[in-house]
């Protein structure tokens, strides 16, 4: 993920900033509880398309 995107980014939602998760590919919003996949090295910024959060994943 590129750095200055991830600058720019912010949840649809809330407009709170993202954090990268490396691992599972996709974007977190802590204040939403929400993951945001990416797809091809695309973010993929639709609620619809985000996951809920457990409360083990946010902390």
């Amino acid at each position: 993920m590129d750095k200055t995107l991830l600058e720019i980014l912010a949840c649809p939602v809330c407009k709170s900033s993202l954090i990268y998760d490396k691992q599972s590919q996709e974007l977190v919003c802590k204040a939403c509880r929400v993951a945001y996949p990416i797809r091809d090295e695309i973010p993929v910024m639709l609620i619809d398309e985000a996951r809920e959060l457990s409360a083990e994943e946010i902390d």
